[in-house]
């Protein structure tokens, strides 16, 4: 759906030229009592605005794609995608996330727990990879993300906001991590942990400092500065 609000349909090959993070879902989220699923609104860093979600698993995979350097825009089922299948019959499917990478290519995500994913879902994951491949996308079927990496982002993600950042700490944080460096040794080497890890986890989220997110996160993991960053 365009920006203005208007449903447009167009041949696949001139959509893939449409800017569709400016646009807007092409359908509502339900919200009703008794429902299974838990919609709501995430806030993106990358984008410094709302992003809506289905069910927490697409919270998860929003939250990586925020994580995500090379993510520069995302926006929520912001197009439908129609085909007949072998009996004539009109199918559709609007892709759970647009991502547009930094590099100008562009990813389509669905989100569905590997346990919930009968045949005739799966064929319409087919049709879109398929039409994702015609015109050059890429396409992913995500589930669950590993647990520990999940629980450190989500902690992470808790420190995303730009609220979270003070320059003086920060650079003092970096002149520490400058080698690699435990965790709270940093933070206490800084200032009173208390006004200094926020800034940590802040530095963290936007991978200007790095730590192995495959084990939890905790006072002894080891932290430095990205090679980048350190040149």
């Amino acid at each position: 759906m365009g920006g203005d609000g208007v449903e447009r349909r167009v041949p696949l090959v001139r959509a893939a030229k449409v800017p569709f993070e400016d646009g807007r879902p092409v359908r509502e989220f339900p919200s009703y009592r008794g429902q299974r699923n838990y919609p709501g609104l995430y806030w993106s860093a990358t984008l410094g605005t709302h992003v809506g979600y289905e069910s927490w698993l697409e919270r998860d995979h929003l939250m990586a794609l925020d994580f995500d350097p090379q993510v520069s825009a995302l926006v929520s089922q912001p197009l439908w995608l129609f085909w007949e299948d072998e009996r004539g019959k009109t199918v559709s499917h609007a892709p759970d996330y647009f991502v547009r990478r930094a590099d100008k290519s562009v990813l389509l995500v669905d989100s569905r727990p590997e346990e919930r994913r009968p045949a005739r879902d799966m064929s319409k994951f087919d049709a879109t990879r398929r039409a994702c491949v015609e015109v050059g996308w890429s396409y992913a079927l995500w589930g669950e993300l590993d647990q520990v990496e999940a629980v450190n982002l989500r902690w992470l993600a808790g420190y995303r906001h730009p609220r979270c950042f003070r320059v003086e700490v920060a650079g003092r944080l970096r002149e520490f991590f400058a080698g690699p460096g435990l965790l709270m040794e940093g933070a206490e080497a800084v200032g009173d942990p208390i006004a200094v890890l926020p800034v940590l986890f802040h530095l963290l989220w936007r991978q200007e400092l790095v730590t192995d997110l495959s084990v939890l996160l905790g006072d002894r993991s080891v932290v430095q500065l990205t090679v980048g960053e350190a040149e």
